[in-house]
């Protein structure tokens, strides 16, 4: 090996995980910080759980409520509109209702 080109090496590097587990074990750097590790990892924990990295699942959740708000908002209007119609149907009718029974009252 030439010298002076290789990197320190660290037997007893420590690592470090955001939930708080640590071990030991050779490196080039003598503390690393990771997010995840085989303790809390949902691969081998079992458990669902959404890592956040920069706030994406709250702008995936914005724009999902923001989808699911337009849709009822679109599903209320085609109901009214369908109820317009239904009063604009009867309205149409009465007239026809209303000349029959002029045309009884003016018979008798």
């Amino acid at each position: 090996m030439k010298p002076g080109i290789h990197p320190t090496w660290y037997p007893n590097a420590q690592v470090i995980c955001a939930c708080g587990n640590t071990w030991t074990t050779g490196a080039t750097v003598p503390v690393i910080r990771t997010d995840v590790c085989s303790k809390c990892h949902p691969f081998f924990t079992g458990e669902q759980r959404i890592v956040d990295k920069e706030g994406q699942v709250d702008r995936f959740m914005r724009r999902l409520s923001a989808r699911d708000e337009e849709y009822l908002k679109a599903r209320a209007e085609r109901s009214q509109r369908r109820k317009r119609k239904q009063t604009v149907v009867e309205v149409v009718e009465e007239p026809e209702e209303i000349l029959e029974t002029l045309e009884e009252s003016e018979s008798e």
